[in-house]
Order: structure tokens, then sequence, then C-alpha cells
């Protein structure tokens, strides 16, 4: 067989993509970042007639140049809770006010083969967005996202994507040092608030654009 790993990436992300759609979401499947990235802007935006826009925390959202592309446009309401220069107040009510706008960006830790989405918040910003109050959410995820189940899905959060984001934000916990989980109490911890998306709601409320590519953590 020639090229079987893309092959089985083909057959895996397929899989998930029926399950997905059988729970409610929206799929769209694409190669490339930039694939993804020509996806929001030339469909889901138009077809969600959004006026408000906004994100939580995710890396493949920025690799995707989705950041970029949709931070300083003047034809829509950008809550951009990345802006650096808000005080830590002004910072924290963007993030809220961002729970009420048209279309939501986020990105998943974990995506199961059966069709749920799995994360894990520190604030806790990214999972309200997903679960309520934007009329629209857009989940970018990397084939690296796609698990068997449940507890691998739990498994992968706890002991490479916790720790690793850790480390990426400087935060003092025992994960940092150690690379897995030991059920910290540290102030620094970012593993607070738990969210599981078994289904859409409304239908097709949630679209998730799933990447052939590894993409973020």
């Amino acid at each position: 067989m020639q090229n079987p790993i893309d092959t089985y990436w083909n057959l895996r992300i397929a899989d998930t993509a029926s399950a997905l759609e059988s729970n409610n979401f929206e799929v769209f499947t694409v190669d490339t970042a930039e694939q993804a990235r020509e996806t929001v802007l030339g469909t889901i935006l138009p077809a969600t007639k959004a006026q408000s826009v906004s994100w939580g925390g995710s890396m493949t959202f920025t690799g995707s140049g989705l950041y970029e592309a949709l931070k300083n446009r003047t034809d829509l309401t950008v809550l951009d809770t990345y802006d650096k220069s808000l005080s830590p107040e002004a910072s924290y009510e963007r993030r809220r006010q961002a729970l009420l706008v048209d279309l939501f960006f986020a990105g998943t830790n974990a995506i199961t083969l059966d069709g749920k989405l799995v994360n894990l918040d520190m604030i806790g910003n990214r999972v309200g967005g997903i679960t309520f109050g934007p009329k629209n959410v857009v989940i970018l995820a990397g084939r690296n996202k796609i698990v068997t189940d449940m507890d691998e899905a739990m498994f992968r959060i706890k002991n490479y994507v916790a720790p690793v984001n850790a480390m990426r934000l400087g935060k003092k916990t025992p994960c940092v040092k150690t690379s897995y989980c030991q059920e910290c109490k540290s102030p620094d911890r970012i593993c607070n608030t738990w969210a599981i998306a078994e289904k859409a709601f409304p239908k097709k409320r949630i679209k998730v654009v799933l990447i052939n590519q590894d993409l973020g953590f």
C-alpha cells in the first residue's frame, strides 16, 4: 500500500466526521490549516451572517491565520480576547462579553471516535462559549486531537495537554517539572472546569473543522 499514513488518517477523520454529524455537529474536513482558514472565511462566516466574533484560547485558531485575518475586520464587531494592552480586569470583562457574540472560535482538547468534544479549562471562558451563549461556534481541530474514547481523552488532556500548556504559559505547577498530572492544588493550576459536548444543540450550532494535520496541543 502506498502512503499508509495518509490512508490511516483519511479513514480516522472520515469516521470521526461521521460520528460528529450523527451527534448534530456540522462538520467540515480539510487537508491543511490554510484550507481551514479559507473554509471559515469563505463558507462558514458568510453562512452564519455573523455581525460579531470572538474566540477562546486556541493555538490551532492562531496557527491557521484566522486571528490575523479577523482581528482588524471593520465590517464585524471584534472582541479580541488576546489583546495584550488590556489590564487583567479589562481582559476578564472582555472574555465575559465574548460569550454573547454571534460567532465564537475555539479549539478542542480531544475528540472521541464516537463524536464527543472533551475540554478542560482554567478560567472557563472557552468551554463556556462552546456550551452556551454565542449563536454559533467554530471548533478548529487537528487530527492529533482524535482519540478512541473518553478514557483516552481525559488521559491525554491531564497528562499531555495540560502539562504542555502549563509549560507554555510559565505556570508554577508540579506537572511542569514532572510532565504528568499530580492532581495539584497549586494557585497556578489550569485544570479547573471540564466540559463534554456529547451532541450539538441546537443542531449544527457547533461547527467542527477537522484538519488533516497535527496542530496545537
